[in-house]
């Protein structure tokens, strides 16, 4: 589990989109960005979070936040994803799991008496500066932006 907090600076990260498209921390410099890390591609609890999103895309950039979602999955994965479920923002492919280190969000967890590692479901919003505004733990699916806007 994280151990980032409010207030702290994101750790700057980098990495490769679906595309190849090389996408950094710095890129995003001067505006905000909702920085949410997911289990796997075309899984249910995943699914519906980035469809919780996609559907939500407008009210989110009208609020000025930028997205970029990260999972250990392929390049090849990701484009399958985005093009199956219509997504507007890119996937980061972070098979080597160095964004996901970064920003302590995968490890051992435990379910169903079984532990194996695993991505924790985790969402940081980033403000203009490269500051964590939001760190939200306990990601709610079908509710996401709700929780990322406050409302």
């Amino acid at each position: 589990m994280t151990t980032l907090e409010v207030g702290m600076n994101a750790p700057d990260f980098s990495g490769v989109d679906q595309d190849g498209k090389l996408i950094q921390l710095g890129d995003y410099k001067g505006q905000k960005l909702i920085l949410f890390f997911y289990p796997r591609d075309n899984t249910p609890t995943c699914t519906v979070e980035v469809c919780n999103l996609r559907d939500n895309y407008s009210a989110l950039q009208e609020a000025g936040y930028q997205l970029l979602g990260v999972s250990a999955d392929t390049q090849k994965k990701h484009q399958n994803f985005i093009n199956k479920h219509t997504l507007p923002f890119p996937l980061l492919a972070d098979t080597e799991h160095t964004v996901l280190n970064a920003y302590g969000v995968y490890g051992s967890k435990t379910s169903f008496g079984k532990t194996k590692d695993s991505i924790f479901r985790t969402t940081f919003v980033i403000d203009e500066n490269g500051v964590l505004e939001q760190v939200i733990t306990k990601v709610k699916s079908k509710e996401h932006t709700k929780q990322i806007l406050g409302a």
